[in-house]
């Protein structure tokens, strides 16, 4: 389904978005709605070069089209193809860096590796495990973490206030 410039499923979800020469120099913070996009044409558009963390989260992207001076994001690492033509550069087939990186550790042991963009990748920890690195185990526990914030700013507010009261007393 054709709305506008933006090509629908039956759900409403965006699969395509044009917005070549709309004069665009940032996609804009409210871009991330479309990243369920499969393509993308921002060509004929005076981008900035960095646009990596613009398509954080578009891991169905297959298809993005730029502007020749504008470099794919991620770089080659990140798609199957880059071909440059005299007025736009376009990338195709979006690279699982998962797969391709070589690299086991690249996770925690206690962590997996997911895809999130372009170029961009996230550890997500297994169940059971939080934290840095996802060396804790079991849950976070909210009540230990709020019951000392809340027990160590009541007595900070306290001691500040008798400080304080007695100041206000002496003058």
């Amino acid at each position: 389904m054709l709305h506008a410039r933006c090509c629908l499923n039956q759900k409403g979800t965006i699969l395509g978005l044009d917005l070549q020469n709309c004069s665009l120099k940032d996609p804009g913070p409210k871009f991330f709605q479309a990243h369920t996009a499969i393509i993308i044409d921002l060509q004929a558009n005076p981008l900035k070069d960095d646009l990596v963390n613009t398509f954080h989260g578009f891991t169905q992207l297959q298809t993005l089209i730029l502007p020749q001076n504008v470099s794919c994001p991620g770089g080659i690492s990140a798609w199957n193809t880059i071909t440059s033509y005299s007025d736009n550069q376009t990338c195709q087939g979006q690279r699982n860096l998962c797969n391709s990186t070589g690299d086991p550790e690249m996770c925690p042991e206690n962590g997996s590796c997911a895809p999130d963009g372009p170029g961009l990748l996230q550890c997500l920890c297994a169940d059971g495990f939080h934290g840095y690195k996802c060396m804790r185990q079991g849950l976070f526990s909210l009540i230990v973490f709020f019951g000392i914030l809340g027990s160590t700013t009541l007595s900070i507010s306290i001691l500040l206030w008798g400080t304080q009261r007695r100041k206000a007393k002496a003058s």
